[in-house]
Formats: structure tokens, sequence, C-alpha cells
């Protein structure tokens, strides 16, 4: 390559790092208002979104000097945003994980990053928002470090809110998909229609939200989170097309209905379910639900056994 090629190469990549740096605030003092660093907000958000990790897997994650970190995470902990449990598997590890103080802190923070990549999107049309996203992914692609590539090849998709259209795709997708697997009949595809009107017709953006999941520009995945009252938030029609599964779309769609209701203020996320399908019972007893009730019932055209699963938050 001539090095005239490779300077103006080179003034590009810097150009666009200008760029994009503005567009997302960095260059601020703090992080989106708060009282956070850049590396500050980071590990919050880490700490926040992993499974209580240790220092070194942080380290190992965000690149950072060993030193560095220490000093953060005894920041948050004098803080009282961060506790730290012996690991039961290696006693020179703790298990790190925000306090209750630490996730009211940290939530703020979150919905204003949401909300600042929403308005971002807003301004472009969906078309162009998929090329966003696609350029996003191939940046990705091209500079991640080599022991980074199973993460990309896992999760090939991407969660957004939900739009005109989403709501026929959600009744239809449950009447084929339960009729196709478990045999149920049009009465199942009717009571989706009737969960996906009344949130529509009465829905709270504040309070509530539905998360569509698209992988190379399909819709793959649905799930809701809808106000049962000031206190309790109703978890509502997890789906995944077979076409998507194993990707992990069904925890992460969880996952984040459990985060919103937490920055909300609810106490506990309920849901209702039935005994027969084992995949979803999985994924809600990985993130921590828990069955308080059994009933029998022919619903659906079968015999059933309904359960109530619950998390406190």
């Amino acid at each position: 390559m001539a090095e005239s090629d490779l300077h103006s190469r080179i003034d590009a990549v810097r150009r666009f790092n200008r760029f994009y740096t503005r567009q997302i605030g960095v260059l601020q003092e703090s992080l989106l208002e708060s009282p956070f660093s850049l590396t500050e907000a980071r590990v919050l958000y880490e700490l926040a979104h992993r499974e209580k990790p240790t220092a070194t897997s942080l380290r190992n994650e965000l690149g950072l000097d060993a030193g560095y970190l220490s000093r953060i995470l005894s920041g948050f902990e004098k803080r009282g945003l961060l506790e730290k449990t012996p690991s039961a598997t290696d006693g020179r590890q703790s298990l790190l994980a925000l306090t209750k103080d630490g996730r009211k802190v940290f939530a703020p923070l979150e919905t204003r990053s949401i909300q600042q990549v929403e308005g971002m999107l807003e301004g472009l049309p969906a078309s162009d928002q998929r090329a966003l996203l696609g350029a996003m992914q191939t940046i990705e692609k091209l500079l991640r470090a080599p022991g980074e590539a199973d993460r990309t090849v896992r999760a090939p998709y991407l969660l957004r809110p939900h739009q005109p259209g989403d709501m026929g795709w959600v009744v239809h997708r449950h009447g084929v998909l339960y009729a196709e697997e478990y045999g149920y009949e049009e009465t199942f595809e009717a009571l989706v229609a009737e969960i996906v009107a009344k949130f529509i017709q009465h829905f709270d953006a504040k309070r509530e939200r539905c998360w569509i999941a698209e992988r190379d520009g399909e819709t793959v995945g649905s799930v809701f989170l809808v106000a049962g009252s000031k206190t309790v938030a109703k978890l509502r029609l997890l789906l995944v097309e077979p076409s998507a599964r194993r990707l992990g779309i069904g925890a992460r769609l969880v996952g984040e209905c459990v985060r919103f209701a937490r920055q909300t203020g609810y106490q506990k996320i309920v849901l209702w379910t039935q005994s027969e399908l084992d995949a979803a019972r999985h994924i809600y007893k990985k993130a921590g639900f828990h069955v308080v009730e059994k009933k029998r019932h022919h619903s659906f055209g079968k015999d059933l056994v309904a359960e109530t699963w619950e998390l406190a938050l």
C-alpha cells in the first residue's frame, strides 16, 4: 500500500472516531449527566448486566489496568454501591454484585443511555436503521480480537421497541407455533390477540415495554412487560422462532424485562405459563423465578397444568 493511501485511511478512521464520539457524547466530563466517568459507567454496566463477575473477568472484558479497576471497585464499595462475596470455587476471588443502592444509582444512567440511542435511531427511517446496525456489526466483526469471535457468532441479533405491524406478527406466530409444537387450537391465538390489543390500547410507556428481536432484518422473537399494579409487573408472550433458538435470545428478552422492572420500581414480576413449556420454564428458572401455584385446567383444546411464577425484585 502506498504511504499516501495509508495516511488517507488513517485520517478517515480518525475522522469517524471524532464524529462518533460527538454523537455519543463521551467528550463530556461525566457520562450522561451523571457523576461517573466513562470508565466508571462502563464498569457499572458490566456489574449490572453480569451474574456476579469477578474482578479478573471484568479486567479481561474491559482491558483495564488491575490497579485502576481495583480503585474504581473500592470507590463503589465505599459508597455502598457494590458488595463482595467469597467465591466458592476460588478462595482468591470475590464475586461482585451491585447493591440495591447500586442498582438504584445505575438505573437512571441506563435509562438515559437508552433514551439517547433511541433518539438517535428515531431520526432515521427503518431501512437506514438496519443499514446503520449492519455497518456497526461489520466494524465489530472486523476489529474484534480473535478470542471474541464466539460472542459475535452467538448473538447476531438486535432488540428494539415495538413498531406498527409487530402486534400482528406476535399474534400470528403464537398461533402458528403453538399449534405446530404443542397442538393448541385457535382459542390460544384469540387469547394472544386480546393481550396485545389491551397492551396497545392502554400502553404506558413509563411503566410498560415490548421488546422485539430481529435477526438479519427478520423478526424472530418478542416479550412484553405490562403493569399488573403499582408494585407488580407481568411478563407476557415470550416467543423465539425455531430458527433463532440457541442464540440466547429468550434469556436476553427475559433479562431486559427484569432490568426494566427494577429500574421502574416494581417490587415483583409474575408470569403465567404451562408445565409443558420446558424451554421457557428453563429460562424463567435461570432468571430467578420460582413456581408459586399450579392448577389443572382444560384450555386451547388440551388438558393442561397452569403455573404461576414469581420473581421478587
